[in-house]
């Protein structure tokens, strides 16, 4: 089952926006499994296929629909013989895995802990960075605004709709998952990437203020 799942991502997302793309998927993957590790009560399938299914429709690209993707997930299970326990607990990760969902959630599973992790992690530190850059680009927002306050009161309706400044969405999402993290293998991840942002975000002033 996973590698039919990692076939249907790389299907699906092939010729993605490249910040949730196949590569974004195998990334958390990868980091979700490493994080599992520590984790022994985690169930490594649940963990698996929710890294893998987690973006397989991303609200944003979709319109905003929201139910996609968990339908998407569930029909794939199903075809492939899950059981409805299984089903229920990977479509409860891609449900709730999401920043903007994150008043919501009621209760974190391990699991769910172990992928939002991961998740996390790779929207920080370096690639995050990329990340964060190409689809502000993808949407056509402006790099920085001085004259744009960032906007950390939003709800999950604002956030959605929001089209600010990539510079102030480090600001509004990418500085405030450090102290998000769950699992003490992700925190100490999550520590220097955290930094690295830090240090961009000094030369990024000092470059836009010409500051020689």
């Amino acid at each position: 089952m996973i590698d039919q799942a990692i076939a249907l991502v790389q299907k699906t997302l092939e010729g993605a926006e490249a910040g949730h793309d196949w590569f974004h998927i195998e990334r958390v993957w990868k980091l979700s499994t490493h994080i599992a590790q520590q984790h022994p009560e985690a169930n490594a399938e649940v963990v698996a296929l929710g890294a893998l299914l987690h973006d397989i429709a991303d609200a944003k690209f979709h319109n905003g629909d929201e139910q996609l993707g968990p339908q998407i997930a569930s029909q794939f299970l199903q075809e492939h013989g899950a059981t409805p326990e299984l089903i229920d607990q990977v479509v409860y990760i891609i449900r709730n895995i999401s920043f903007k969902n994150r008043n919501e959630v009621s209760h974190y599973p391990i699991e769910l802990q172990i992928v939002q992790d991961a998740d996390r992690l790779d929207a920080i530190g370096a690639i995050g960075i990329a990340r964060t850059f190409n689809f502000g680009g993808y949407k056509n927002n402006p790099m920085y605004d001085p004259k744009q306050e960032p906007r950390t009161d939003m709800n999950k309706e604002v956030y959605k709709k929001s089209n600010g400044t990539t510079i102030n969405h480090f600001y509004e999402k990418l500085l405030l998952l450090k102290d998000m993290m769950h699992t003490e293998t992700a925190r100490k991840l999550a520590e220097e990437r955290h930094q690295l942002m830090l240090t961009f975000l000094d030369a990024f002033y000092k470059e836009w203020n010409v500051a020689l």
